[in-house]
């Protein structure tokens, strides 16, 4: 692996974006420096909600040419993978609560050739994940509870990123090291400074004001905590 750190970048999730005008919110996170599109897969038995399935990835897919990151808070990930990679996810996102082949899952999602990523829920300790980490594309650590956009973001996420931080710094690894979960002007440069690399922003990109101008207000504040991280 690369002892680069992958650029930060923003990932606003589509979750919050207008359904009934979903090409124009794609359109302007792109004009405004999204650096992906985060999708929000939930099936009311893992988390107690219903989102959405393959078919809105792939007309997200026809509308964009940036990563799409694609969030599988269901249970049996790997059994899914496979079609929602055909629906074009660049990288499938599993809970590493939702499966007791956490090794297993991994390896069905990299057959597919998508990027693999696993993520942990705020009250599941980090160490679960750490013999995992040089297996993966990506570390998402929740600041919320999954489930619901327009949660507020839970601090203890923090000390869970510098961990995640110092593990694939130390491992040489270029993985992105991703925060979900009220991330806004206020939350994101903590969660730079802590070392996060991808940042999931729902609400804050999409509910109120202008999208292009919710992003670079979000950028500036990631780049603040960076340089915080720096010195």
């Amino acid at each position: 692996m690369s002892n680069r750190r992958p650029e930060r970048r923003l990932a606003p999730s589509l979750l919050s974006a207008d359904f009934g005008d979903l090409g124009s919110a794609i359109r302007a996170a792109e004009a405004g420096g999204a650096g992906a599109f985060h999708l929000d897969v939930m099936d009311g038995h893992f988390v107690p909600n219903i989102s959405f399935g393959p078919a809105l990835v792939e007309g997200v897919r026809r509308r964009t040419r940036l990563p799409l990151d694609v969030h599988l808070m269901i249970s049996e990930p790997a059994r899914y993978a496979p079609v929602f990679r055909k629906a074009g996810g660049d990288t499938l996102v599993f809970h590493l609560e939702a499966t007791e082949d956490p090794r297993g899952t991994i390896e069905a999602i990299r057959a597919t050739g998508a990027g693999v990523g696993a993520a942990v829920r705020p009250e599941t300790p980090y160490a679960r994940l750490e013999p995992l980490a040089g297996e993966l594309d990506q570390v998402l650590i929740m600041s919320v509870h999954p489930g619901f956009s327009g949660q507020r973001f839970l601090p203890e996420a923090l000390p869970k990123l510098a961990t995640a931080r110092r593990q694939l710094d130390e491992m040489g690894s270029a993985a992105d090291l991703s925060i979900d979960g009220g991330i806004t002007t206020e939350t994101a440069p903590d969660a730079s400074a802590a070392g996060a690399t991808f940042f999931v922003c729902g609400n804050s990109t999409f509910v109120g004001g202008d999208v292009g101008a919710n992003l670079r207000r979000l950028r500036e504040s990631v780049e603040v905590g960076a340089a915080r991280a720096v010195h």
